[in-house]
């Protein structure tokens, strides 16, 4: 109710300002110890890489990208939360205007660029934070980064978030670091999951624990891409696959206003495409590893219709934005009750 009557505000701001008076205003809250006065969602226990996940919603990376508002957050309702994207070196991603609405098909654009403080800040923040629950860390490269390098990035920062992770995302498919992408083709993804998987060894001796790995893919894949990268997974050991980033095609948007800014399309219009890469993934993968479904969750039929196709989880980013913390508390409850 609350965001129903503030929504019209903060759509009459540019969205980066929007967010930015959104995340102060949690953090106002979690600092007063009001935060959970927002949000309450359902408890259904699910364990999925030997992790017990509270519920099986959770936040999508990219909204908190150097866990700056993590105990704002928490308070939501979710059950577990994804900070990132973290490169190893700050930078401020792509020049604004590098957000937009598409309000009349619950989209968004963004263009951002992996615009983040760098992973020494991350971890900074991490450490602050009062929050004990379920924290993936999604890990990226820096733009200008060789892609011939990004290996070493990926591995710089799974080095350093390694001991404060509940698991960690490789990201390789944003379309907004150039070339980025390039690291799903065959070659480039085996070299970079078996020196991810080498690395995670050497930390989990170092540690004494097993942190477990997802990868992030594209919604913007044919069906022997898929079969690939879920054949690759498989071999290595991979413990979840997040399905999927936002998508380059304009699809259901073409013509309408800012449909033609270059970035990621997310929201409503990339429900069909998350929604057959999520069931052409469970196919490949018969229940080997589980399936992280984010993309066009509006409403908790939507995130019951991933579940449906394969997904044993759920993520949750520009829904939020058009509906508020109300739509947390909805998913949890249509996922928990559909589990009986």
């Amino acid at each position: 109710m609350l965001y129903d009557l503030t929504r019209p505000l903060l759509f009459s701001l540019d969205p980066e300002r929007a967010h930015d008076l959104t995340m102060a205003g949690l953090d106002a809250l979690a600092a007063t110890g009001c935060a959970g006065l927002i949000g309450r969602a359902e408890r259904c226990p699910r364990t999925f890489m030997g992790i017990e996940f509270p519920n099986p919603v959770g936040l999508a990376a990219g909204l908190d990208k150097n866990g700056e508002h993590i105990d704002g957050l928490a308070g939501l309702g979710f059950g577990f939360l994804e900070i990132g994207t973290v490169t190893p070196r700050p930078q401020p991603g792509n020049p604004p205007p590098r957000l937009f609405r598409l309000p009349q098909q619950q989209g968004l654009i963004n263009r951002m660029g992996f615009n983040n403080g760098g992973v020494e800040r991350l971890v900074a923040n991490v450490r602050r934070a009062r929050f004990r629950g379920v924290l993936g860390i999604n890990i990226g490269k820096n733009f200008d980064t060789p892609i011939e390098r990004a290996g070493d990035d990926y591995l710089a920062c799974l080095r350093a978030v390694y001991a404060l992770a509940s698991y960690v995302t490789v990201n390789i498919s944003s379309p907004n670091t150039k070339n980025l992408r390039d690291l799903q083709g065959a070659d480039a993804l085996e070299r970079l999951l078996a020196a991810l998987v080498a690395e995670r060894d050497v930390l989990a001796r170092q540690h004494g624990r097993r942190v477990p790995l997802a990868l992030k893919i594209a919604p913007d894949l044919d069906a022997e891409q898929i079969g690939m990268i879920a054949a690759l997974l498989t071999r290595f050991g991979i413990d979840a696959v997040i399905a999927t980033n936002t998508t380059v095609s304009r699809e259901g948007v073409a013509g309408m206003p800012h449909a033609a800014e270059t970035g990621g399309l997310s929201g409503a219009p990339l429900r069909a495409q998350s929604l057959a890469v999520v069931t052409a993934l469970a196919r490949e993968l018969g229940g080997r590893l589980p399936i992280i479904g984010v993309g066009g969750i509006m409403s908790g039929a939507d995130a019951g219709a991933l579940i449906a196709a394969g997904a044993s989880l759920v993520q949750l980013y520009t829904g939020l934005i058009y509906r508020g913390p109300a739509l947390v508390s909805e998913v949890a409850a249509a996922l928990c009750r559909g589990r009986g």
